[in-house]
């Protein structure tokens, strides 16, 4: 029981840190406080979406599991995004950041709610079932992909023990990099995707995602822009690993999973690539290899570009032949590195 000290002192004690109190509402950025004001405007609610336009039953079910298939990988980062942000928006309140940027933290918060819904809808709605792992697979490429999910969920699960006790060890300006890695990489996917799906209800749901997306990187950029200029040289050698192990984990929705990265079973991108193939055939617009590989470089040289700017040194990616700091995996220690979901 806490001793009482109300009658001994005038005042309290410092409340010993981290710690969300004492709270104060201080914005110094006119920046944050627009985006917040944006995220309020482009609210959205996957259920208002044009569902009545989507007849399931025109698809065949090897059609339908394909399909359900890339919501399900989608799931592995969107979906898991809720409790990924919640954790860093505790740390805000803990750090005692602005106002502002506690409050855009808990949109991002919030939008990747709506994004982990529009994955259950559409898993749901596919499949007949809740749960990708759970329902009767109804073709032989339905056990398989099925046996896919249960590997991609498995390590998913390694790694999110791995963000937990990663974040508390780290500024905000190191996960900074990791959060706005995987915006800009999910800006990229969902853009071509709301081009090259025929379904309304999936264009329409890429289109606000990849809307959202953009906000959330607005947010990284901003705090960035006024974090980087002051990082240490530790910091910057941590981000370099970071953005290398983090290319690594977003790989397996954006790309295909490294195997030195990922432990999945020697079928898995055999089987993922022939889903992909009937996705695509059946007008759900999941992009070619050569397709992924180049939006993947993109995306990364726009992330070497903002990292540039403070002198952080970008690590090599020769997947998608861009030269930098060579990060072996013997340097991405586990223990160290902050997965990006």
């Amino acid at each position: 029981m806490h001793d009482k000290i109300a009658d001994k002192m005038e005042f309290p004690p410092e409340t010993p840190q981290p710690n969300i109190y004492p709270l104060r509402w201080e914005t110094k950025s006119s920046k944050v406080e627009e985006i917040w004001d944006a995220s309020l405007r482009e609210a959205w609610n996957p259920k208002d979406l044009p569902w009545d336009t989507f007849d399931v039953s025109s698809y065949s079910w090897e059609e339908r599991e394909a399909i359900a298939y890339w919501w399900t990988l989608l799931s592995v980062f969107d979906a898991s995004a809720p409790p990924v942000f919640a954790e860093a928006f505790i740390k805000t309140y803990e750090c005692h950041e602005e106002d502002a940027i506690r409050r855009c933290f808990f949109s991002v918060t919030r939008d990747e709610q709506n994004h982990e819904q529009m994955c259950g809808l559409a898993i749901t709605k596919l499949l007949e079932s809740p749960s990708p792992l759970e329902y009767e697979p109804k073709t032989e490429l339905g056990r398989r992909l099925q046996k896919n999910a249960r590997w991609l969920y498995y390590n998913g699960g390694r790694y999110w023990n791995g963000y937990k006790q990663a974040v508390p060890k780290y500024s905000l300006a190191v996960l900074f990099s990791s959060f706005l890695m995987g915006e800009i990489a999910a800006a990229t996917i969902f853009k071509q995707m709301s081009q090259s799906c025929e379904e309304l209800v999936f264009q329409e749901a890429f289109r606000n995602i990849g809307r959202d997306e953009g906000r959330h990187m607005a947010i990284c950029l901003s705090l960035m822009e006024r974090d980087y200029p002051k990082l240490s040289a530790e910091e910057k050698s941590i981000i370099t690993k970071q953005i290398r192990a983090g290319y690594l984990f977003l790989s397996a929705v954006l790309f295909e999973p490294p195997a030195e990265f990922w432990d999945l079973p020697e079928d898995f991108i055999a089987t993922q690539r022939e889903a992909e193939e009937i996705a695509r055939q059946a007008g759900f617009g999941v992009p070619s290899f050569d397709a992924k590989k180049d939006n993947w470089r993109a995306a990364m040289l726009n992330l070497k570009a903002v990292l540039d700017k403070y002198d952080t040194p970008f690590p090599a990616i020769p997947e998608v032949d861009i030269t930098g700091q060579e990060v072996t995996q013997a340097d991405l220690d586990s223990a160290d590195i902050i997965p990006i979901f």
